[in-house]
């Protein structure tokens, strides 16, 4: 018997790890193990579901913490509180980057063991997820007929409308440098929020004004800060697309979406469009 296998048959001698809990555990209290713990429940015997389930509700945890970090940026900007506000944003990519690893235990799936479990969620698809739906409002990539697509679940509903109606992540950056002496357009600054954003020439300029300013000023180090985040959204896209395409090819989606080419779709809208235009100007 060799020394590491020694060490981990000797008893427990820390009091406090043994001694007995008065109902569930603090960190079950806590954490709520037991729940999350409880939430696997496969349809089938194929052996990849619970890993595409586990993968799917972590990836729902990871969108539960962007929108609260992204949110509590958006106050931030506000407030004219650009600490704050690249603090969330810095967590946010932290997340973002985890969110894109989550694809690991499913990124690799073929047809078979896909379509061994694949009719069990029926009409489920990951666009009707409502986290997923909020991160897109925040980004300003607004959509009434998504948002439309939540009205038989009026909680939902109502929480995602109030995201639709509030101004976009993007939007209070936008505003927040316009109070910062940078040349936001009106037209930009007084848009219907509930449009989708779409990039503006004017906008494009204030980033300009930025990027070739001096090297080290706070609103180059948001662009590079906004630009990590945005391509991090647009990898995890992407790779959506790409653990599809392994998986099922171009077929159809469930609940009737077009599948793979909606996602290609998406994957290739930009986000915050005008940081990445403005780079083949400086």
């Amino acid at each position: 018997m060799n020394d590491s296998t020694t060490a981990l048959d000797e008893p427990v001698t820390d009091a406090a790890l043994t001694r007995p809990f008065t109902g569930a555990s603090p960190y079950d209290a806590y954490v709520r193990a037991s729940v999350l713990n409880s939430l696997q429940q496969p349809l089938t015997e194929a052996p990849d579901e619970m890993g595409f389930l586990v993968t799917t509700q972590v990836m729902e945890l990871w969108f539960t913490l962007i929108v609260h970090e992204w949110r509590t940026a958006r106050v931030a900007f506000a407030k004219d509180d650009l600490h704050a506000a690249t603090d969330a944003l810095t967590r946010s990519r932290r997340a973002l980057t985890a969110l894109g690893g989550a694809w690991a235990p499913i990124a690799a799936l073929t047809p078979a063991q896909f379509n061994g479990f694949r009719a069990a969620f029926g009409q489920a698809s990951g666009f009707q997820s409502a986290m997923y739906r909020h991160m897109e409002f925040l980004l300003g990539d607004k959509s009434a007929g998504l948002l439309r697509a939540h009205r038989g679940d009026r909680a939902v509903h109502e929480a995602l409308a109030e995201t639709y109606r509030d101004t976009s992540l993007y939007d209070e950056v936008l505003a927040y440098l316009h109070r910062q002496g940078l040349p936001v357009p009106r037209h930009v600054r007084e848009r219907d929020v509930t449009r989708p954003y779409t990039g503006d020439p004017g906008v494009v300029e204030v980033w300009r004004h930025v990027y070739t300013g001096p090297p080290h000023h706070p609103h180059l180090a948001l662009g590079e800060l906004l630009t990590d985040i945005a391509e991090l959204v647009t990898r995890w896209r992407f790779d959506h697309a790409l653990v599809v395409r392994r998986a099922m090819g171009a077929r159809p989606g469930s609940a009737g979406s077009a599948g793979l080419a909606w996602l290609e779709r998406r994957a290739a809208r930009p986000v915050f469009p005008e940081l990445w235009e403005v780079r083949g100007d400086v």
